[in-house]
């Protein structure tokens, strides 16, 4: 889907709903098996006698899946989602079951001094679960592009 924002559209308290994602067990051991196997991704009893008293997603699923919303339908920036750094956190596991959309507000809006064709803009995003509670926070600076004279 092609963004329509540009940095002039942008201002500090502007926010932004993407759809949603569901995730199962199956989406949960496949991410696990391929980028983060640990037994609290790849194995429903196992996960049961640790830290996370059952089967979670890794974090980086999380960040994935965000990602995928953020794109698709949740942050509507003209040139693409370009990061620039950032904070992640994940306060709750991600679990299966868990129906995910990401609630952004954007921070600031930073005007380049030596690129006048482009800023910055930091957004905070929040991953939420269907019951409200947040998976995942990320605070990130995005590289934003001005919109094109003419």
């Amino acid at each position: 889907m092609a963004g329509t924002l540009y940095l002039e559209d942008l201002s500090p308290g502007a926010r932004f709903t993407s759809g949603e994602q569901a995730l199962d067990a199956a989406q949960i051991v496949d991410f696990a098996q391929r980028f983060d196997p640990q037994p609290f991704h790849l194995d429903v009893e196992a996960a049961k006698s640790t830290f996370f008293q059952g089967l979670a997603a890794s974090g980086w699923h999380t960040a994935s899946i965000t990602m995928r919303l953020l794109v698709q339908s949740g942050l509507p920036l003209a040139d693409g989602i370009i990061g620039s750094g950032g904070e992640i956190q994940w306060p709750k596991p991600t679990r299966p079951g868990d129906v995910l959309h990401v609630e952004s507000e954007v921070l600031e809006v930073i005007p380049s001094r030596s690129r006048p064709e482009r800023g910055m803009v930091v957004v905070r995003s929040e991953t939420l679960n269907q019951h409200g509670d947040v998976c995942q926070r990320l605070t990130t600076k995005l590289v934003v592009s001005r919109r094109p004279a003419g």
